[in-house]
């Protein structure tokens, strides 16, 4: 039996969030600093720029993690690949070629504790039920998830919607049911959330960070000629149709 103080707030760091199985650590401030680096510690401090870890409390269930994100297994935990053979492994690559994402998401499963790498990224816990069971994310943003839940490499559905959109060609999808664990370059408190019920959403750039699957994504002109788009300064837009969440990272 392994016991550990990681749960326990001290005055360097504290529990920000549960959800699932996961919790996050955050440092409110550095202090295993020298001289040199203590100004600079200071003022990140003051700003709100702290390191962050993510504890996975695995009873015997599993997590999925972005590849070298681990740091310390507490327990009676083993780890696997998510490659199935040499033609899953080949798919998983080109994969992760097309979204920037490692092909290879290591599996920890068993009882006990997985405690992630530390960052300076925001954590976001997303339960995929608010999500309608799919949301797709932007390149980067993963770093874990239960086991349950499934990820696959989707697609634009028009040609344009890649290029004029600035969003790439392909992103990852996570589906099905359970947590999953974003990198966010914004706070959650800093994000715009939108909920659409048969509606519309359109974004002057590709400051969506996340989307439900079910929604439509195109690219538009602002208004119904080219010339109009042109006179008003916007040009294109991003949209999103249809029924289902976005999240929107308007400050980066």
């Amino acid at each position: 039996m392994v016991q550990m103080n990681a749960y326990n707030q001290t005055t360097a760091r504290k529990i920000i969030q549960q959800r699932g199985c996961f919790s996050v650590i955050e440092y409110e401030k550095d202090i295993s600093v020298s001289p040199a680096t203590a100004q600079t510690a200071y003022f990140m401090g003051i700003m709100g720029v702290r390191k962050r870890q993510v504890i996975a409390n695995l009873n015997n269930t599993g997590v999925l993690l972005q590849a070298g994100a681990m740091q310390i297994i507490s327990g009676n935990v083993d780890v696997a690949t998510n490659v199935k053979g040499a033609g899953d492994f080949f798919k998983k690559v080109i994969g992760g070629a097309v979204t920037g994402e490692s092909a290879v998401k290591p599996r920890y499963f068993g009882t006990g504790q997985v405690i992630f790498e530390p960052t300076y990224k925001y954590i976001l816990i997303e339960d995929l039920a608010e999500w309608g069971g799919a949301v797709t994310i932007e390149d980067g943003l993963f770093l874990a998830c239960d086991d349950s839940v499934q990820m696959k490499v989707t697609s634009r559905s028009s040609f344009s919607s890649a290029v004029a959109g600035g969003e790439g060609l392909f992103n990852n999808t996570l589906f099905g049911q359970g947590m999953a664990v974003l990198e966010s370059p914004v706070p959650k408190e800093e994000l715009f959330i939108f909920d659409l019920q048969n509606d519309t959403l359109k974004i002057d750039g590709n400051m969506a960070i996340a989307w439900s699957q079910t929604l439509n994504f195109t690219v538009e002109r602002t208004t119904k000629t080219l010339v109009g788009s042109a006179a008003s300064g916007e040009g294109l837009v991003n949209v999103y149709r249809g029924t289902g969440r976005v999240l929107v990272a308007p400050i980066a």
